[in-house]
């Protein structure tokens, strides 16, 4: 589920990547705008996560679609080693296949330069800011979700702001770092391109921006405050990290 749900987030980052950037594209042609096209990109991409977080696979398997959510987690004492270990694995592979898949599929379209399978390179000012950008993002993300999904009101919302997130980060904070905090990602676009520029930043800002978080969150509200990590708890599917509706309490 968890490779199936981040090669769906992946194939629609290629199909409007190439709409809205290859040139031969007639949105493409009909958009002038930069920011514009960032724009629809990201309300393209965070309708996609809101899909995603809501749909029964995502409420089944927790929706992390990132490797770096996976090991916050962890971190945090709510998911097993071994389960966080293939959650992982299965998160790049469903990446790179995704990716692969569309290449197959669209072939010029997404590997022209200004597509480029929708690889995640610093912007102009250099690797140090898209490291600081990453960061932050990353920080704020994870910060969001612990907040909401541990909030006894608010916790059927998290994806609903998690998507809002990933929506203003691509419109805003694309243009530094491309917008990742997701190794996954960045490495399902790096492997078919061949484009390997900078790609510590986004091994390592997103990492350290969700722990950073993570702590924090524990430092004010303590670990018991943590309830599971599911963005999408309260649900009927089963749940293999606190046992709830049948599932495997961890």
């Amino acid at each position: 589920m968890e490779a199936a749900l981040l090669g769906a987030f992946m194939v629609s980052a290629c199909v409007f990547g190439a709409l809205l950037e290859f040139p031969g594209s007639p949105v493409r042609r009909a958009i002038s705008s930069g920011f514009a096209r960032l724009a629809l990109a990201g309300l393209a991409m965070g309708l996609t996560a809101l899909g995603i977080f809501y749909s029964p696979w995502g409420k089944q398997s927790g929706a992390h679609i990132n490797p770096v959510v996976t090991l916050t987690f962890f971190r945090l004492g709510k998911i097993k080693s071994w389960d966080a270990i293939f959650y992982i694995a299965a998160q790049f592979v469903g990446a790179t296949l995704a990716v692969y898949l569309m290449a197959a599929i669209l072939g010029r379209e997404i590997s022209h330069p200004a597509v480029n399978y929708v690889v995640t390179v610093p912007g102009p000012r250099g690797a140090s800011l898209a490291f600081i950008a990453e960061f932050v993002i990353a920080t704020g993300m994870m910060s969001a979700v612990l907040y909401f999904s541990n909030h006894h009101r608010l916790t059927n919302f998290t994806g609903m702001f998690a998507a809002g997130l990933v929506a203003l980060y691509i419109t805003f904070e694309a243009p530094y770092s491309g917008m990742s905090i997701n190794p996954a990602r960045s490495f399902g676009s790096a492997l078919p391109a061949h484009v390997w520029t900078s790609f510590w930043v986004y091994l390592t800002a997103p990492l350290l921006g969700m722990l950073t978080a993570a702590e924090i969150y524990l430092w004010r509200a303590g670990k018991l405050a943590v309830k599971c990590c599911k963005l999408h708890h309260s649900s009927e599917k089963r749940c293999i990290f606190c046992g709830a509706n049948g599932g495997f309490a961890l």
